[in-house]
């Protein structure tokens, strides 16, 4: 693995190598057993937890501070990604490392906030446009506001969940789970975070935006994206995990349809593939919506994130840099033996 700290490049246990060198010796044996047993991996990766993990989860504990601080509350924390790229295991990863750090933290998904099977059935007959659960319009926002509102007021409440099982894989509400206080909240999901952009852009939008309904679609989409401000506006602070080439969600997500179907499990075909992930760049597409966030574009009306993760096309991350930071030389560190 290449990775290398980025300009703006986080690393607030770099001055102290004692300390780190104790806190890896503390985490690593319990952050082990919970990458073999629950995520499935063969080891945890050393320089990894070295170099991405621990730095981060250290930032984050700051920002907490800060945030308790200042307004006696919880840090609300963003993590932005795709498919495939991580962000679901980011946020196991960086709770189980809070949790030894004496950190309560709880995690919730933009997927958990999605609206009843029997709303969006109503949603999709009203404009057939939206035949998939995920763009902008399938949400509950005002039950995500409103869970994150209870949150800050570090107040007891019932975290919604999601079954994607329900109704044949259509999906439904699940019975949620209740939360007494958190230290720290992980929303993550496939565009937290992401603005409208301005609607001159899809006049010349990348593939597959291409006729003029996809334009009339991106749109739509884009206006109720509107609706989901409030919801960021609850956020302190967002990561961004962030694909080399966004293009490697498609590979992405046939190698894991593949994997299903070799399994004995129903799975996509590759033109099944195709068009889903196409319908999702027809909605949202990187290029126009999450460059703005790396610092790569003018089109958003927002700043850019707190962090960025650079993943490469095996999943990994090789690069942690800020947007927001002034260049600096990037500073390479070697895999661990």
């Amino acid at each position: 693995m290449n990775w290398s700290m980025g300009h703006g490049a986080i690393n607030p246990l770099g001055s102290f190598p004692e300390e780190r060198s104790r806190l890896l010796q503390a985490i690593y044996p319990s952050l082990q057993e919970f990458c073999i047993h629950t995520l499935g991996w063969q080891t945890c990766p050393i320089e990894i937890l070295r170099d991405l993990w621990l730095p981060l989860a250290m930032q984050l504990q700051v920002w907490q501070r800060q945030a308790w601080d200042q307004s006696q509350r919880p840090l609300i924390q963003g993590i932005l990604g795709g498919q495939g790229t991580g962000k679901t295991t980011l946020a196991a990863i960086l709770t189980q490392i809070l949790n030894l750090l004496g950190l309560q933290v709880c995690q919730l998904s933009i997927d958990d906030l999605y609206k009843t099977y029997s709303d969006r059935q109503q949603l999709q007959q009203a404009d057939p446009r939206f035949c998939w659960r995920g763009p902008p319009g399938t949400h509950d926002v005002e039950l995500g506001i409103a869970v994150l509102q209870r949150l800050r007021q570090s107040q007891p409440v019932e975290l919604p969940r999601f079954d994607k099982s329900a109704h044949g894989g259509m999906g439904d509400r699940a019975l949620p789970e209740p939360i007494a206080q958190a230290d720290i909240v992980f929303l993550e999901g496939w565009f937290v975070g992401v603005r409208p952009v301005d609607p001159i852009a899809f006049d010349t939008a990348p593939p597959p935006i291409v006729t003029a309904a996809d334009r009339a679609f991106a749109r739509e989409v884009n206006d109720r994206l509107q609706d989901y401000l409030p919801l960021w506006d609850l956020l302190d602070r967002l990561i961004v995990l962030a694909p080399t080439d966004y293009r490697y969600s498609k590979q992405w997500r046939r190698e894991a349809e593949h994997r299903m179907i070799a399994a004995g499990k129903p799975g996509m075909t590759d033109g099944e593939i195709d068009r889903f992930v196409e319908y999702f760049w027809r909605s949202l597409h990187p290029e126009l919506f999450i460059a703005p966030l790396l610092g790569k574009s003018n089109l958003s009306e927002t700043s850019s994130a707190d962090y960025v993760i650079e993943i490469d096309a095996n999943h990994c991350p090789t690069r942690l840099y800020s947007p927001t930071q002034p260049d600096r030389p990037t500073q390479s560190a070697s895999p661990a033996d």
